[in-house]
């Protein structure tokens, strides 16, 4: 995986004993029932199911409208045995991006995987390491790869073979193991994510009702999420991603109207700035997208952003900053460390609006 060139301002220390262990609806919760940190002017502490009190008539929630795929497959290696594998993006060659990970939970990444080396999964189906992905990959310590091209045989096609034989993708922090419906948000209709676009989880179909009555707009793009940059330092994957030509009218009139651009998710703000150019005007636009998002390369259109909470060093903590600054991004996870936030995909969220 490339490394970045920068790394975020952001320092805190990541809280191992906050991780939402289960989905919210297992804790006695709604999916909106999540704590909701609004940080702009002041910080607010509050729960998603008032997002809208934060929000102005005009203003457009741009969502990811990818659906999770199951992933995780146990396997035994040619090489080391048991092991976990990911698979994840479908490249334009019909190979696939997989990452090895240990068993029996993928709590830790498996870094020393050799080209050839076979993995042979149920029904007699079998992966092959062909070489790093990309081929410049290389782990944050420079000892190994963490993901890797891989040619995938399975019996019949593919999508069916793991809908039979795969489970969500999934790592060590988690109780348990959860079904696919956990992973799906309420946007979810192309399916294609390996692992869940998670800031659009709270939303529920009551809450999306009562925003649109308020005059906020909705705004759908498809991004195709890869296996996480879980490491440090590591830059995001290539992903495939579109932008519709109504959508592009959509957001581009809120905008010209005073309305406020706020991207659901990292993945969400990934496909806008994939397709919008200098001047900050969004187009319709499709494809792969190696775009990382940071001071280097800040953002040009969206405003604001809903989204959960990162670890130290993601690339996803230099989008952050990219959108609503270092500063306003510092006092987020201040707070949310110091008010006990749920970290990860079934974790609390963060409205940044500067």
């Amino acid at each position: 995986m490339t490394l970045l060139s920068t790394t975020p301002t952001t320092v805190f220390t990541a809280p191992d004993d906050r991780t939402a262990p289960e989905p919210a609806e297992l804790r006695g919760l709604a999916r909106d029932g999540v704590r909701l940190l609004v940080a702009g002017p002041s910080l607010v502490d509050t729960t998603f199911t008032h997002l809208g009190d934060h929000l102005r008539p005009g203003d457009v929630l741009v969502v990811n409208t990818s659906a999770t795929v199951p992933g995780q497959v146990d396997a035994d290696s040619s090489v080391r045995g048991r092991v976990v594998v990911h698979i994840a993006n479908r490249l334009n060659d019909g190979t696939r991006v997989v990452e090895l990970r240990t068993r029996p939970n993928a709590a830790s990444p498996i870094l020393d995987a050799v080209a050839g080396e076979r993995l042979r999964l149920p029904e007699g189906a079998e992966v092959e390491l062909l070489d790093p992905y990309p081929v410049a990959s290389s782990s944050p310590t420079g000892a190994g790869n963490r993901l890797w091209r891989a040619r995938v045989q399975v019996p019949g096609r593919l999508d069916d073979y793991l809908q039979r034989r795969a489970r969500p993708i999934s790592y060590g922090y988690l109780s348990r193991t959860f079904s696919l419906a956990y992973y799906q948000t309420v946007f979810a209709l192309h399916p294609g994510s390996a692992e869940m676009p998670s800031a659009g989880r709270p939303f529920t179909p009551d809450l999306v009702t009562r925003l649109v009555a308020r005059g906020i707009l909705f705004a759908p793009i498809t991004l195709h999420t890869g296996v996480s940059s879980q490491e440090s330092h590591e830059a995001p994957q290539s992903e495939w991603f579109e932008v519709s030509a109504s959508t592009a009218r959509l957001v581009n009139g809120a905008r010209a109207n005073g309305g406020r651009v706020v991207a659901v998710g990292t993945t969400a703000t990934r496909a806008l700035e994939s397709a919008t150019d200098d001047s900050g005007t969004l187009h319709a636009s499709c494809g792969w997208t190696d775009l990382v998002i940071s001071t280097e390369r800040p953002v040009r259109l969206v405003d604001g952003l809903v989204t959960g909470w990162h670890n130290p060093d993601a690339s996803h903590l230099l989008l952050v900053e990219s959108v609503v600054g270092a500063e306003l991004t510092q006092a987020a996870y201040d707070a949310a460390v110091r008010q006990g936030y749920l970290w990860h995909e079934f974790g609390d969220s963060c409205l940044l609006l500067p």
